[in-house]
């Protein structure tokens, strides 16, 4: 295959539009629920993961600041606002609700699952 635009876009290269998933956290014994936006992984994971790789960024922080965006593909947060240094006073993500952007994200990507095979 010849790499240019067209040839990517019909091998389905390039991640396309952000996946609306519905997510649900236990916080201070309440059950929330809320509707989030996950990009799926692309460019903006890659350079992620590299920036956790060489130690810049916590990992599962970069991972949700990557992924977690607007209906227009817009990052929702930074890294620093999941750990909580964008702003100590504020504190770091719920852990709860980390742990369900994580799922999400784990979702739209199939991450953990595989195919079945054919029959």
């Amino acid at each position: 295959m010849k790499i240019d635009l067209a040839s990517l876009m019909q091998a389905g290269a390039f991640t396309g539009a952000p996946v609306e998933k519905e997510i649900t956290w236990k916080q201070g014994g309440k059950e929330l629920t809320a509707t989030v936006y996950v990009r799926p992984l692309g460019y903006a994971s890659a350079i992620a993961d590299i920036q956790t790789w060489a130690g810049k960024v916590d990992g599962p922080a970069a991972r949700i600041a990557a992924s977690i965006c607007d209906e227009q593909g817009k990052p929702v947060f930074t890294a620093a606002d999941i750990t909580g240094d964008a702003d100590p006073e504020r504190g770091a993500l719920d852990g709860n609700l980390t742990v369900a952007l994580l799922k999400a994200i784990a979702d739209v990507n199939s991450l953990g699952k595989t195919p079945s095979s054919a029959s």
